[in-house]
């Protein structure tokens, strides 16, 4: 063990699996070996596998001389390296049983009943269906056939469940046009073999594990043409398929045929249909079917309401999910530990702490005793609304009810010691967990490397992981994904994918947080590219990829302005089945809002609103800020109106944005009432709404207002900041009051406020424009403060140069900065264009003033900054490689 961390310590790229894989091969060519002693095909074969190895070509497959067909490359895509492994092993046992017979007589012809023995020798299921799997390598009509007959025979065997497989093997490999062939042929043939029921019912059961629904619905029709019943078990799963494809029409259908000719429906009928209804976010159908359960003499048990309830958490409806709560309980449904936690955990989820804390005192009431899961749902809830002495006090009463904790409550508390209290009590409450033998070692190793990366120490908690990988102890994959999730949150995604593939080399699978902290470090520095490249591996290789990573990066794609791959992710999203919750849809109506498509916005809100989802103050500020930035300003009063009848208050961020809508429409009285009212409502104003307001009367030129509203801000308690300063810096210079605005400068200063580029350039746009001698002077004083030039500095000058009738200085200047990659921007080309047109077009005077003198001053002291102060790029590694070299040998 430790000589694979120090060999991974060395070089992370290269993939230790290797070690296990090789034993692995070695065991298998020695299993293989004894079937070719045993069969008499191979009789020079030492007993090392290195010598077979020499012996047998590289490429043979081991299981060919079992096949009856000369050709196994098709056989070699339908099973995986692990069936492989259990029919080799499974066909050593039936030789060791003196069957190798059956495997010579199968191997020189297929023959139905030599299939279903051998499939009967493999005694275990997975086992002999996948050994059926090697042996299809034909799909001609007539091994078809052979291939039903084999079904026939399993099912007069009493392997019915084999017998579906083989069928629905078939029916997968032949499709829709051909099966209706193989439906003729099992029925004709099926009196020999089975009854009517059992060959029709295995016939419905493949189609439907092959996801033909109508096909499997056309069975169930046969069934009653001939005065068959079908199975609740068989339609329920059929009810599986029908909601899972969303035909909602096919699902009614078979509903109201259960009714009419039964089988009538049972409660586990009904829990099916509530949970695919529920899944499909059509919660309002799977309350309606939870009603009606007791029309039909079925009692509701917990598990029907325990969707119904995990339902409307998920959709942020916890009135509701209370509500369903406090009716089993009348009903005398008790609930159980997954309802507690279900309920407590959408609480702690709102912050509603004190509730979440009576329902899970309310155990008391119906008898029932709370386990280690709500005792850290309840932990984790407190935690994060910084009650450490709640959770400290939870975990005292937990011990006193001798309800053992675990991993989760440790880590729970001491990431809450280490985020939000002392750091010392979180080191205390470690060192007694392992003086005291509380958790075993695995979990006292990744709670400490937890630890460390909540502290922000992530060398240290990378260099333990190493340490005890070293001495040989197992950390489980939460050690592994804490020290991503730092590293990625960090901005070090080259680390992150490192630690990723030494925890693939120790054999562990990636969950859905590790596949979203490595999406989010990609998406962090913008490799939005290669981070889709990513999920899209992630999703082939199966590994768990849920709403969070597809969030993380709708998020990430809208705040690049990709609008185009914001859209495309989210119907890839819904095309692979992930249904988003209230978060993604926040996320996605967000972006829309922000750039402009606002129809589709709204569109997406009503979708929200259909699924049962309830939006909440981000979402509805989304669209309102979207509203007001593209002057609808009345669709977002009438929005706001909206919020309020649906129960949710206007908050702060709601008001900032209804007054800066209205300050841009240069209705200033109705920002200022919104301003008053805004007390009324009980809100206090804060830094941006002052300044929203304050340049709403400096792009009005009211500069007396805004100095009043200034005063007012002092008033109450708050104090101007740095945009404060520049608003009015900018309304001063925009009036020609340059005086003003030199006073406010001094202002700035005085307040210890450090100016930045945005006040430097807003007053030199007002010195190029004011009078020479005290533009000199202004500017002394700029250049006295160590002013910092941008592309917008040096756009500025030029803009000024072709303004004042000097565009042959706008060329210059122009061609200069060009030659500099980060001195100019889109704007720059445009105006050295312009300034071209103005040469061409008319006649330029080559006299040289004295303004002209002084903007050539200013923008050489810009152009040489742009000489001397170059950005300079980094390199950085390719992550994709790291998960493709992963999985080349698999």
């Amino acid at each position: 063990m430790s000589a694979t961390v120090r060999r991974s310590r060395i070089n992370i790229k290269v993939c230790h699996s290797s070690h296990f894989l090789s034993s692995s091969i070695s065991h298998t060519l020695n299993t293989s070996q004894t079937l070719y002693k045993s069969l008499d095909f191979h009789t020079h074969c030492s007993s090392s596998p290195d010598h077979y190895s020499a012996i047998i070509p590289r490429k043979f497959d081991f299981l060919h001389q079992f096949s009856p067909f000369p050709s196994s490359s098709s056989s070699a895509l339908s099973i995986n390296s692990n069936e492989r492994r259990k029919i080799v092993v499974g066909l050593s046992k039936m030789i060791k049983q003196s069957q190798g017979h059956v495997l010579r007589g199968f191997s020189q012809n297929f023959r139905p009943c030599l299939l279903v023995k051998i499939m009967k020798l493999l005694e275990r299921r997975e086992i002999a269906f996948a050994f059926f799997k090697f042996a299809f390598q034909d799909d001609s009509e007539s091994f078809i056939r052979s291939c039903c007959v084999a079904a026939h025979l399993l099912a007069a065997e009493e392997l019915r469940m084999l017998a579906q497989d083989v069928l629905w093997c078939v029916i997968d490999r032949i499709g829709v046009s051909r099966s209706g062939d193989l439906v003729e042929f099992m029925w004709r043939e099926h009196h020999v073999y089975e009854t009517d029921f059992s060959v029709l019912d295995s016939l419905m059961r493949a189609f439907v594990n092959a996801g033909m629904g109508l096909q499997a619905l056309e069975i169930v029709d046969r069934m009653r043409e001939v005065g068959v019943r079908p199975s609740a078990s068989g339609v329920a799963i059929l009810f599986k398929l029908l909601l899972r494809v969303g035909d909602h029409g096919g699902v009614w259908k078979l509903f109201k045929d259960m009714i009419r000719k039964g089988p009538r429906p049972c409660e586990y009928t009904f829990t099916v249909m509530i949970l695919g209804f529920c899944r499909k976010g059509c919660l309002n159908i799977g309350e309606s079917l939870l009603h009606l359960m007791p029309k039909f003499h079925c009692e509701p048990n917990v598990t029907a309401y325990n969707i119904v309830i995990n339902a409307c958490c998920i959709r942020g409806r916890t009135s509701d999910a209370l509500a369903w709560y406090n009716l089993m309980i009348e009903r005398g449904c008790n609930p159980s530990s997954v309802t507690y936690n279900t309920v407590i955990h959408a609480f702690c989820k709102e912050g509603n702490m004190v509730k979440a804390r009576e329902i899970f005192d309310g155990h008391k009431e119906t008898g029932f005793f709370p386990n280690t899961i709500m005792y850290n749902t309840l932990m984790n809830g407190y935690v994060k609304m910084r009650e450490i002495g709640e959770a400290n006090m939870l975990y005292e009463e937990m011990t006193k009810n001798a309800i053992p904790p675990d991993g989760i409550t440790f880590n729970t508390l001491v990431s809450g010691h280490c985020k939000y209290g002392r750091e010392e009590d979180g080191d205390k409450l470690l060192k007694d967990i392992s003086l005291l033998g509380l958790l075993p070692n695995q979990s006292l190793c990744d709670i400490s490397v937890s630890g460390l990366c909540w502290k922000g120490r992530l060398d240290e908690a990378m260099e333990f992981l190493m340490d005890m990988l070293e001495k040989g102890l197992s950390p489980s994959i939460i050690a592994f994904n804490s020290v991503i999730a730092a590293y990625s949150q960090a901005g070090l995604e080259d680390k992150a994918f490192e630690v990723y593939k030494l925890m693939e080399c120790f054999g562990l699978t990636p969950s859905s947080s590790t596949c979203s902290s490595l999406l989010m470090g990609l998406s962090i520095k913008g490799r939005l590219q290669e981070a889709m490249k990513l999920m899209d591996q992630m999703i082939q290789k199966g590994f768990t990829v849920n709403s969070v990573a597809f969030t993380v990066l709708l998020d990430k794609f809208f705040k690049k302005g990709n609008v185009v791959g914001a859209q495309r992710l989210w119907r890839e999203m819904e095309r692979r089945g992930i249904f988003p919750d209230v978060v993604a849809f926040s996320a996605f109506i967000d972006g829309l809002s922000k750039h402009g498509q606002l129809e589709e916005a709204c569109n997406v809100f009503s979708e929200m609103l259909k699924k049962g989802l309830v939006p909440n103050n981000f979402v509805y500020n989304s669209l309102i800020c979207g509203f007001c930035n593209f002057g609808r300003l009345n669709e977002a009063l009438e929005l706001e109106k909206v919020m309020r009848n649906r129960g949710l208050l206007p908050d702060i961020f709601t008001t900032n944005m209804i007054i800066g809508g209205l300050c841009k429409q240069g209705r200033m009285q109705s920002a200022i009432d919104v301003f008053i009212n805004m007390y009324q409502m009980g809100l206090s104003p804060d830094i941006v709404t002052y300044n929203t307001l304050i340049d709403g009367y400096c792009k009005a030129f009211d500069m007396v207002k805004a100095d009043n509203l200034m005063n007012r801000m002092y008033e109450s308690g708050s104090h101007p900041d740095l945009i404060t300063y520049n608003i009015c810096i900018h309304g001063f210079c925009s009036s020609r009051r340059m005086s003003q605005a030199v006073l406010m400068l001094d202002r700035l200063v005085s307040a210890g406020i450090v100016p930045n580029t945005v006040t430097y350039n807003t007053l030199l746009n007002g010195i190029c424009s004011d009078i020479l001698d005290r533009a000199l002077i202004l500017t002394a004083r700029l250049l006295k403060m160590a002013f910092v030039p941008n592309v917008v500095t040096s756009n500025l000058l030029l803009s000024h140069f072709y303004k004042q009738g000097m565009p042959e200085r706008t060329l210059k200047w122009g061609d200069k900065l060009i030659e500099i990659p980060h001195a100019f921007d889109e704007i720059t080309c445009k105006l050295r264009e312009k300034a071209h047109h103005m040469v061409e077009g008319a006649d330029v005077s080559g006299v040289t003033s004295p303004k002209s003198l002084f903007l050539d001053f200013l923008m050489c002291i810009t152009y040489d900054y742009f000489c001397r102060y170059k950005p300079h790029g980094e390199t950085t590694k390719h992550p994709l490689k790291l998960i493709d070299r992963s999985y080349s040998g698999s």
